[in-house]
């Protein structure tokens, strides 16, 4: 009787109780949950049912299992074998109830008779003969969800990959193709959750749970595996084990190495989708201009070559969007003097959204000086201000002289560079590069000069004024009429106050239609010279791809068409009085240096400005040289389309040119690249900080987890301009395509020049990203507009035609019942 009913615990022969049964037996004895069972060998049966000897100790065995219903399963002598797995060609009995087990069991060995078994095995060259099964009968699980979890993904072959299906209740539909169920990809080092349903019926619990379990059965097995499991309650049981048969990938070397993505800081210059022509040329201006940056504070030369690589990864590029390289940045950051005996300080230089967790920030940061290093860094740290005194002195002249070098370069028209030939149009970006990249200083200098003068006023200010000192410094930074930023929205206002009155003309500058400028004379001398001097300002005028201003004026006309309907004149930003005098009444050495720290700053925010425009014209000019090379390219057969040449990067497009490019097929590589921007444009944007283990090629974005918008009716961010509106809220994604209506909320994630229509129409402005010193905040100051800035994942807790009350002054956005 011992061979014909074996215990399920029992070490015996898969010749014997056939091998799930065999591996299920193991797996008991090395501690996995498995629901109770026994086995019937295929001795147990005889033509017309069970022995008798084993029918009269059946239910003495049912009993020891459990109580009813049962499962009652096939256990074939190479069933779940490393070669042929024999899935699906045995029966398998759910819900059997006690009494049914003797029927139910002589069925499932008869399966081991059926012609599909015979012809499974004589398509994969086994032996005919007798197969039928012993027979597994098992306590059943009552499942609130169950199916099949492989421990690498076996259609793929990928061994760093977990794969889960499920589905509510019982797996059987699942195992047998009846019920396609949820799928779930891991990663199977992390178990960070890849692809998942949007509602599936897995919990985050319930797949850790479930990539513990499968990597444990691996690791017990010596191999992958393909497992069947199911959830009774939270207690998860295993079912079933077998070998993966599938060809399988080599197991990739463990890489551990971390690399942090944040796009925090980047999102307002390069937002959503980025073409490869503009990552390629802002990787390499970023790369050509940041060893300048150190070298002029003090860094060696040494040194800055030594770390030639970082300078060449400051960028990263992830499904088409643009991302800093936080790591890399902190190298560079711990490269300057001081910064090992004024690390926190120093760190706050990166201007992330959050600072790089401490365990890694400790790794990569040199160990605090001491001694006599200390010393050094001490006089590294002089040496470097020293540096810095000098460079500020002569900054002036240093603009002066960027000024000149800039418009000797950009002197070639645009009429001229449409008309070059290839090499001219190669040259011409040569020549450019070399004349300004290499000797980026002014921007350079003024930047790192606006953040320590505004830093140090903003915190003089609050020191000793409180929130007067604060307002006063948001009025004196963002409230220069002279600044380059602010000029658009004065001259948009003039030409609508032009047109104002008149519906006519109104009506078509609203429908896009220039040419009714041609009966106002004053009107189109405006636009002209606004093109003439803004012509590159765009919607994300970063961008090579980007159509501008003097490509598609619509846009302008649109703006020019709110102003003249909303007649809103500019802010003035008053000379009378002595605000400074009246925050520090009978304190005359406060206001010496308060008036003197704040004629700094403002003299650098200013600069800064008017410097990150000449930036908007060196992409302009690029921008015209490669829309050129576009065109040349379809003339000459290499593109389908001149702007396919957005899907190229800079070294593939002059490698065309000049001689040193790999391959010839540029419109096949174009039309890769092309399709994938059309899939990553479907997709949500990735989060704003994203971690790699291992190479970045191996990244796989998990899914978004859906916003609930928050229940929360406050909520704070940073207070640029004051005042306080109570009105409907406009959700705004895209500025080319979506409206505001006059008097409405703008609310966006970032804005850029491009936004100017939007900005005319709006009544207040609240935005995701930026600072008091991003576009939104100083055109908004120049409009009179109450602003708020960084209030994070505004854009999902807002909903559009919500009534919201905006307040400049405090900084906070609520929720109304209105």
């Amino acid at each position: 009787m011992s061979e014909l009913i074996v215990n399920g615990s029992a070490d015996a022969d898969a010749v014997v109780i056939g091998g799930k049964a065999a591996t299920l037996a193991t797996l008991v004895r090395l501690g996995f949950d498995v629901p109770p069972f026994f086995s019937l060998t295929a001795g147990a049966f005889t033509d017309r049912g069970l022995r008798d000897e084993v029918s009269a100790t059946l239910d003495v065995h049912l009993e020891e299992i459990g109580p009813g219903p049962f499962a009652v399963r096939s256990s074939g002598r190479e069933e779940d074998g490393a070669d042929h797995s024999h899935a699906g060609q045995f029966l398998s009995l759910l819900e059997v109830e006690a009494a049914e087990i003797p029927t139910a069991a002589f069925q499932v060995w008869q399966s081991g008779a059926a012609e599909t078994l015979q012809a499974y095995r004589a398509s994969r060259g086994l032996d005919a003969g007798d197969h039928r099964p012993a027979v597994l009968i098992q306590q059943l699980v009552r499942a609130r969800t169950a199916g099949v979890a492989f421990s690498a993904d076996p259609v793929s072959g990928r061994r760093d990959r977990i794969v889960v299906s499920a589905v509510a209740g019982l797996g059987d539909r699942l195992v047998g193709g009846e019920e396609s169920g949820d799928d779930y990809v891991l990663d199977r080092r992390t178990g960070r959750v890849l692809s998942a349903p949007d509602e599936g019926v897995l919990s985050d619990d319930d797949l850790t749970a479930l990539t513990d379990l499968v990597i444990r059965v691996e690791d017990a097995r010596g191999g992958p595996q393909d497992i069947e499991w199911a959830f009774e309650g939270e207690r998860l049981f295993l079912l079933q084990a077998r070998p993966i048969t599938t060809l399988l990938r080599e197991v990739p070397v463990e890489d551990t190495t971390l690399t942090l993505f944040d796009n925090s800081n980047i999102i307002e210059s390069y937002p959503g989708l980025v073409s490869p022509l503009t990552y390629s040329f802002a990787q390499y201006v970023y790369a050509r201009v940041y060893p300048m940056f150190l070298s002029l504070l003090g860094v060696g030369d040494t040194t800055i070559r030594t770390h030639r690589a970082t300078f060449d990864n400051l960028l990263g590029r992830i499904d088409g969007r643009v991302y800093y390289n936080l790591i890399n940045w902190y190298r560079l950051i711990a490269l300057l003097p001081g910064f090992s005996v004024n690390r926190s300080h120093m760190e706050t230089m990166m201007g992330v959204s959050e600072p790089l967790p401490v365990a890694i920030a400790d790794a990569l940061a040199p160990q605090r000086a001491r001694g006599w290093a200390a010393c050094r860094e001490y006089l590294r740290m002089g040496w470097a201000a020293g540096g810095l005194v000098r460079e500020a002195i002569r900054l002036p002249r240093t603009i002066r002289a960027f000024y000149g070098r800039l418009d000797k370069a950009l002197e070639t028209d645009a009429a001229e560079i449409a008309a070059m030939p290839l090499t001219a149009l190669a040259a011409e970006y040569r020549r450019v590069e070399a004349e300004l990249l290499d000797r980026w200083d002014a921007p350079l200098v003024n930047d790192f000069l606006c953040m320590m003068a505004f830093g140090a006023s903003r915190k003089l200010l609050q020191r000793w004024g409180g929130d007067t000192g604060l307002a006063l410094h948001n009025e004196v930074m963002i409230g220069q009429g002279d600044i380059i930023s602010a000029e658009p929205a004065q001259r948009i206002t003039r030409m609508g106050a032009l047109a104002a009155g008149n519906e006519a003309l109104i009506t078509a500058l609203e429908l896009g239609d220039g040419s009714a400028l041609s009966d106002h004379e004053a009107l189109r001398h405006e636009v002209e010279a606004y093109i003439a001097r803004f012509g590159d300002r765009c919607t994300q005028e970063l961008k090579l791809e980007s159509i501008t201003l003097d490509q598609d004026p619509r846009p302008l006309l649109a703006a020019i068409a709110a102003a003249a309907r909303m007649r809103r004149s500019i802010a003035r930003h008053s000379e009378n009085g002595d605000p400074v005098a009246e925050l520090f009444p009978g304190r005359p050495f406060r206001r010496v240096i308060a008036r003197r720290v704040l004629a700094i700053a403002k003299a650098r925010v200013r600069d800064r400005e008017n410097l990150r425009f000449q930036r908007t014209r060196v992409f302009g000019h690029a921008r015209r040289i490669f829309l050129a090379m576009g065109r040349q390219f379809h003339a000459h057969g290499v593109l389908d389309d001149p702007r396919d040449i957005f899907f190229l990067s800079v070294p593939e497009v002059l490698g065309a040119v000049e001689g040193f490019g790999i391959g010839d097929d540029l419109a096949a590589l174009a039309a890769g690249r092309k399709a994938e921007m059309a899939v990553a444009e479907t997709r949500p944007d990735p989060p704003e900080r994203i971690e790699v283990n291992g190479a970045a090629v191996n990244l796989t974005l998990a899914p978004s987890a859906p916003s609930t918008g928050g229940n929360d009716r406050v909520r704070s961010g940073t207070a640029c301009c004051a005042g306080k509106v109570r009105a409907p809220a406009r959700v705004v994604h895209d500025p080319r395509s979506e409206s505001l209506k006059p008097g409405e909320v703008l609310v966006a994630r970032f804005t850029d020049p491009g936004w100017i229509a939007l900005f005319t129409n709006a009544s207040a402005i609240v935005v995701e990203r930026g600072s008091l010193l991003s576009h939104s905040a100083i055109v908004a100051r120049e409009l009179g507009l109450p602003c708020v800035v960084g209030i994070k994942g505004v854009t999902e807790w807002i909903a559009n035609g919500e009534t919201i009350e905006v307040d400049g002054t405090t900084g906070t956005v609520r929720k109304t019942d209105d």
